[in-house]
């Protein structure tokens, strides 16, 4: 059957580390190039590098008399006509850095009210859309399983996340033990586990696309 779509779908990253040459930067690299190579569209949001802002100001929470900034209402132009919105981010202290829980707090959070939350039906940019999620961490992660840390990241950040914004079901993908002399045989392995689950996302979207 032909494809009949009128644009490629398309996959939003949110890239969180500081280093532009981190491991999660190389993920975030591997998953878009797969993507593209594939025909769809990837836009990648670099959060250290674009200076985003994490810090809710008062005048952001949702309610009466709610104000939307401009940097706010950028990642939501970006956002809206997305498929598949990707996070990839290292775990520090049990949980995703400041930065990204800002990001979910200012722009994944404009606008919806708790009662949304509650029941599901929040309306925003990303319902109905993809959850797939990348971490990492320098620590094994038997060590995390063994903490709990890993199931409770993804019942506290992911399945949130997905009710909250009325998001479709969610993967969450982890890697352990990332350190500075981890092998270059490991890191390629990660990397196309990686390029994947890419695959594995173009192949469910397109079979949707033609399904319609």
């Amino acid at each position: 059957m032909p494809d009949t779509r009128s644009k490629p779908p398309r996959h939003v990253v949110i890239l969180c580390h500081p280093e532009q040459d981190s491991f999660n930067a190389a993920m975030a690299a591997a998953y878009s190039a797969t993507v593209r190579e594939q025909g769809h569209e990837v836009i990648v949001r670099d959060l250290y590098a674009m200076g985003f802002h994490p810090v809710l100001k008062s005048a952001e929470r949702p309610g009466p008399g709610e104000r939307q900034f401009a940097d706010v209402a950028e990642e939501l132009a970006v956002l809206k006509d997305s498929d598949v919105f990707v996070l990839v981010y290292p775990i520090w202290f049990g949980g995703p850095p400041a930065m990204l829980k800002g990001y979910v707090e200012r722009v994944l959070g404009s606008g919806v009210l708790p009662d949304a939350v509650y029941e599901g039906t929040a309306k925003g940019v990303l319902a109905g859309k993809q959850l797939l999620s990348f971490t990492t961490s320098g620590l094994k992660e038997i060590w995390l399983d063994e903490m709990g840390q890993l199931r409770a990241l993804t019942q506290a950040f992911d399945h949130y996340i997905e009710h909250a914004f009325a998001m479709a079901p969610s993967r969450h993908v982890h890697f352990g033990h990332i350190t500075p002399d981890m092998e270059p045989g490991w890191a390629r392995r990660h990397l196309e586990e990686v390029r994947g689950q890419a695959r594995a996302i173009v192949r469910a979207l397109d079979g949707l696309i033609v399904a319609e």
